[in-house]
């Protein structure tokens, strides 16, 4: 697929076939997570494969009950090694959150290239993912995606246009 048509056909998928990944798709996919870019390349994150059926419904109860990520084949759960990542981003923040965020989008956009399906999971009790999946307390836990076929892909939702999002050579409101 065209890198442009992944990007327009990307969709959050709250509903999954339960058909299994191939695991050379799978690997191509994690692969694309090793290739991101990070802050002076340390690389800080961990991307637990979670593929037991058991552990993954146990998931969807540290996830709010959102009960399609039972469903999908896999589950990824990216983390960060906050310890090691670039702590001094702009003089004043790490650089953890935006790391693993752009190593994690990498996997969303292969998923989609792969005709597999992903939604960002921001609603998760960190704690009780942390115990489940045996995350020690200096990882942080940074979002989840349940990774499997569609079994049905919804509209697009509406985006601002350009000129809302976009300002050239200086903010403007």
């Amino acid at each position: 697929m065209e890198f442009y048509e992944v990007v327009k056909k990307r969709r959050s998928i709250r509903a999954y076939k339960p058909d299994p990944i191939p695991e050379e798709i799978l690997l191509r996919i994690l692969e694309t997570a090793r290739l991101a870019p990070s802050a002076k390349n340390i690389q800080p994150w961990k991307f637990i494969v979670v593929k037991d059926r058991v552990v993954k419904e146990k998931l969807v109860t540290a996830c709010r009950n959102q009960t399609f990520i039972g469903e999908a084949p896999v589950v990824i759960c990216a983390v960060a090694l906050k310890n090691i990542a670039f702590g001094r981003m702009g003089g004043y923040w790490n650089s953890y959150p935006v790391d693993v965020a752009i190593a994690l989008e990498h996997i969303v956009l292969a998923a989609t290239n792969e005709g597999l399906g992903t939604c960002w999971i921001g609603a998760y009790d960190e704690n009780a993912v942390k115990e489940l999946l045996k995350i020690p307390e200096d990882v942080q836990v940074i979002a989840l995606t349940p990774l499997g076929y569609p079994k049905e892909i919804p509209n697009a939702r509406p985006r601002k246009s350009l000129s809302e999002i976009v300002s050239f050579d200086y903010f403007k409101e």
